[in-house]
């Protein structure tokens, strides 16, 4: 899968991730601070949420030093569905019931080995349907009626 990936900062949580995706057959896209130049977390988020919702990469895992902000910036790009996890049971239900295409994590409190519970459980968790494909529905008409280009 073709993953972007992106932070206001590198920090060993970022590289821990970024090898583990690799480790795991997955292409990654590096944006922000992860490129090697200096990013605020709006701006880092903003470029990795643009590639995903282009369709460029399928899905994004976004840091920032709570995750918090990231996922903020990130869910103002229309069709950007940013989930910030803090454990593997709130990435299995961000896919499930969210349908999120975006992972978020904090730095400042994301130990490596949740991070990697978190990624494992976010690549298996089956997106969920029925009920919930209704309310993710309702997600997209909220985008849709507040979205700007709809003036």
């Amino acid at each position: 899968m073709k993953l972007a990936v992106s932070s206001d900062e590198q920090v060993p949580l970022t590289d821990h991730v970024i090898d583990w995706l690799k480790q795991h057959g997955h292409e990654v896209v590096l944006c922000g601070a992860l490129k090697g130049k200096p990013e605020w977390w709006p701006r880092a988020s903003q470029e990795l949420a643009e590639l995903v919702a282009a369709g460029e990469c399928e899905q994004g895992i976004l840091f920032c030093y709570t995750g918090t902000g990231a996922s903020i910036a990130a869910n103002k790009v229309p069709d950007i569905r940013a989930a910030l996890c803090v454990d593997a049971q709130t990435a299995t239900g961000a896919r499930r019931w969210n349908h999120a295409n975006v992972l978020t994590m904090g730095y400042r409190n994301t130990t490596e080995t949740v991070a990697d519970e978190i990624l494992a459980a976010w690549f298996v968790a089956p997106l969920g349907v029925g009920e919930d494909e209704e309310a993710v529905g309702q997600v997209a008409e909220i985008e849709r009626k507040y979205s700007r280009s709809n003036e």
